[in-house]
């Protein structure tokens, strides 16, 4: 009677999440390092539960009459800052498709928000200075980074199994700015990708 009820409970018990981590080295037509390259993968099995969370902040400043960062990745129904650090005034505005919106002029030291409430990529630009241009990619996976200097990122903790890795960078040379990858996740350990793009 004992082994089966230790039967029965380990049918009851969940099962080890199977996961492995992917390495992406992402470069141009000549090999070199793209930097700032966002990297999203969608496994074909459902995506985990639960609000999407990344270690950096929810937010856009303003500083030295530039967006900082320059590209940002935030989950989709996020409310991003946008805090100001200049001694002068902004007024952001976005007119891309998945948010139209202007927080109007606003100067040092202060901050305004907005909440991003469809995925896609967000153009920035500010009415007073036309220099300044930045980007918000607004995304549905918990798998999710950005390129560093050296063209490279690790995303650990992937679900295993068959998965779609997605590459978007505003310079790319492709439909939306984005291309798209079939990707398989081992259940453990790592892979590693090296995917050359066209830039324009």
């Amino acid at each position: 009677m004992k082994v089966a009820h230790l039967f029965a409970a380990a049918l009851l018990a969940p099962s080890p999440a199977l996961a492995g981590s992917v390495s992406i080295r992402v470069v141009d037509a000549n090999g070199r390092p793209v930097p700032d390259a966002v990297i999203t993968i969608h496994p074909a099995s459902k995506l985990p539960t639960g609000p999407i969370r990344f270690p950096w902040p929810n937010t856009m400043m303003q500083k030295n009459i530039a967006f900082n960062p320059g590209t940002l990745i935030v989950p989709v129904g996020a409310s991003v800052a946008f805090p100001n650090e200049d001694r002068v005034r902004h007024h952001v505005y976005s007119f891309s498709k998945p948010a139209r919106f202007e927080l109007k002029l606003f100067g040092k030291d202060e901050s305004r928000s907005y909440t991003f409430t469809s995925t896609g990529t967000v153009a920035l630009g500010c009415n007073i200075h036309d220099s300044m241009s930045g980007f918000i990619r607004v995304v549905d996976t918990p798998f999710a980074d950005k390129t560093g200097a050296a063209g490279d990122t690790r995303i650990s903790g992937v679900t295993g199994g068959k998965a779609t890795l997605t590459i978007w960078h505003p310079r790319l040379k492709a439909k939306l700015n984005e291309v798209a990858f079939p990707l398989d996740v081992p259940s453990s350990g790592d892979v590693a990708k090296l995917i050359t793009v066209t830039l324009r």
